[in-house]
């Protein structure tokens, strides 16, 4: 049993205590914090990119930092997931890659104003958040599958489009999506015209097709064509 004496000195001993530790821990996070966020990696483009964030009300819909709706998918790692060029096609027209399904709005934003949310989710995607977002329950096994998958080569380079773009929907060697067919063996079912064709105009060779017309140049296409040909 402690005296009135010995319980006001227990107290405020404790009180002094755990406050030391409390403002320790405070100090120790705000050294950290410009290291955590990339401050110094928040330039002009990063800026405005949040402003167009914040302005069309992005939070709506999206999540980032795990703060937000739900109703679309969570952003904070969406550079490093899907890749910037396939971000890039999306914000200009979202219906074009996923046809009659999306419903985000169309915002009509300038190639300035892509480049601009792009540069911010990017940033986003770099901050030292302790692990979040988690990767998938599944994404080991999925890794494991692939590894055991017999890999397909090509004499020519993978191009960056069928990285970032073709294998949101596409899969080479089990790497990629399983909207559209596999890419493997595609050189077996068509010709370089039929190839060139399909992504020139996907609409004009199979009307209704959910394969969206990318805007490819003639140049894009031949590399991507070469691709699939020496797979």
């Amino acid at each position: 049993m402690l005296t009135k004496g010995q319980a006001k000195v227990f107290f405020l001993g404790g009180t002094f205590a755990f406050s030391s530790v409390f403002l320790a821990l405070t100090y120790d996070t705000l050294q950290k914090i410009p290291e955590q966020t990339n401050a110094d990696k928040i330039d002009v483009h990063v800026r405005a990119g949040k402003k167009i964030w914040e302005k069309n009300n992005c939070m709506g819909c999206h999540t980032l930092f795990g703060e937000g709706a739900y109703y679309a998918p969570e952003l904070t790692k969406v550079v490093e997931r899907r890749g910037k060029p396939w971000i890039r096609i999306f914000l200009k027209d979202p219906q074009k890659m996923f046809p009659g399904e999306r419903k985000m709005v169309q915002y009509d934003f300038t190639e300035e104003e892509i480049e601009q949310v792009i540069a911010f989710l990017d940033w986003a995607g770099k901050v030292d958040l302790n692990g979040f977002p988690a990767d998938p329950p599944l994404a080991k096994d999925f890794a494991q599958t692939q590894s055991n998958t017999k890999v397909a080569t090509s004499d020519t380079l993978q191009p960056e489009i069928v990285k970032t773009v073709c294998s949101a929907c596409h899969s080479v060697a089990g790497v990629g999506g399983n909207v559209g067919p596999q890419l493997d063996t595609v050189k077996e079912r068509y010709s370089r015209e039929e190839l060139a064709a399909w992504l020139k105009n996907p609409q004009k060779v199979k009307p209704g097709t959910t394969m969206p017309d990318l805007g490819l140049s003639d140049e894009k296409i031949n590399e991507i064509v070469d691709y699939l040909l020496n797979l």
